[in-house]
C-alpha cells in the first residue's frame, strides 16, 4: 500500500504545514490591506493552542483507534483492488456520505456537540478557525461512523487518507475572501456554503453539513443559502468567547455534565447528555 508512505512522509507533512501557515499569513495580510477585521489575534493564538493539543492527542490515540478498523478489515465482506478507479470513487462517495451523517449528528446530539462546539467557537471565520478542532472526538464516537467502510473492505489506511483529503479541502473553505464558484456551488461545499454553516444566525443553524460535496445536504433537506436580509454572525449561541485553549476544548463538556448532574430523573439526565444542544 502507498497510503502509509503518504501519511508518514515527513517532507510532505512539512510542506503542508508550511503552506498552511503561509496561506494564513497571506489571508491576514489581505485583510489588513483591505481594512477588514478578519482576525482577532487572541482568538487566532487560542486556535493554535487548541490545534497543538488536538494533534498531540491524535498521535497518542492513533494506535488504539486502529484496533476496531483493523479488526473489521480482517473480517471484511469484500476483496477488491484498493486503487482501482471504481474502488476510489466508492471510497470517496462512501466517506462523504458517512461524513455528512457524522457531522449532522455532531450538531444534533449533545454528547457529540461537546467536541464539535470547539470548531464553532470562533467569532471570526478565517483560516485559523479551520485548525480549531476538538480534543475529544473519539470519546464522542466520531470514528464509529466510518467503521462500515472497513467492514465493506476498504483498507484502514485508505480510509484515513480519504478523510485526510476531506479535512484538507475543508481548510480552504474557511476563508472569508473566497468568491462564489458559479455552477460548482451546486455540487461542492464552497466557502459561501461553509460561511452559512458556521454562522449562528437562526436561518443558518444546523445547515450545510457536507465535507467536499454539498449534494447530500440538498438531498436530505439541510441546505441553506446565505440570508439576504442580515449580516452573518459567528460563535456559539449563549456562550461567552474564551481565549483559553483548555477552556475552549473542554468547556462544553463541563456545561453538559453540569446540566446532567442538575437534571432531575433519568429521562432528563439522558436528554442533557444525548438530546439536541440546548435541550433540558
Amino acid at each position: 500500500m502507498g497510503y502509509a508512505a503518504l501519511l508518514l512522509d515527513p517532507t510532505l507533512r512539512g510542506v503542508i504545514l508550511a503552506t498552511t501557515i503561509g496561506l494564513m499569513l497571506l489571508e491576514y495580510g489581505i485583510g489588513h490591506l483591505a481594512h477588514r477585521e478578519t482576525h482577532d489575534w487572541r482568538e487566532s493564538m487560542a486556535s493554535f493552542g487548541v490545534a497543538l493539543g488536538q494533534n498531540i492527542l491524535r498521535a497518542v490515540e492513533a494506535g488504539l483507534l486502529a484496533v476496531p478498523f483493523a479488526f473489521l478489515y480482517e473480517h471484511r465482506l469484500l476483496d477488491f483492488a484498493q486503487t482501482s478507479p471504481l474502488a476510489l470513487v466508492g471510497l470517496f462517495l462512501g466517506s462523504e456520505f458517512l461524513y455528512y451523517w457524522q457531522h449532522r449528528a455532531s450538531h444534533r446530539i449533545r454528547w457529540m456537540w461537546a467536541t464539535h462546539a470547539v470548531h464553532h467557537s470562533t467569532t471570526r471565520l478565517n483560516l485559523t478557525a479551520a485548525i480549531r478542532l476538538g480534543w475529544t472526538g473519539n470519546i464522542s464516537g466520531n470514528f464509529l461512523f466510518f467503521l462500515p467502510l472497513a467492514l465493506i473492505g476498504f483498507h484502514p489506511l485508505a480510509i484515513v487518507a480519504m478523510l485526510g483529503i476531506n479535512l484538507l479541502y475543508q481548510f480552504f473553505i474557511h476563508s472569508g475572501f473566497a468568491p462564489r464558484l458559479g455552477v460548482l456551488e451546486w455540487v461542492l461545499n464552497t466557502p459561501s456554503h461553509h460561511r452559512v454553516h458556521h454562522a449562528c444566525n437562526e436561518p443558518c443553524l444546523d445547515k450545510n453539513y457536507g465535507g467536499i460535496l454539498i449534494v447530500f445536504d440538498r438531498l436530505f433537506g439541510t441546505f441553506a443559502e446565505r440570508p439576504s436580509d442580515q449580516p452573518l454572525r459567528f460563535g456559539l449561541v449563549g456562550r461567552t468567547p474564551s481565549f483559553n485553549p483548555v477552556r475552549i476544548a473542554l468547556g462544553e463538556w463541563v456545561a453538559m455534565l453540569g446540566d446532567a448532574w442538575r437534571a432531575r430523573g433519568a429521562g432528563a439526565k439522558l436528554r442533557a447528555l444525548f438530546g439536541p444542544p440546548g435541550a433540558r
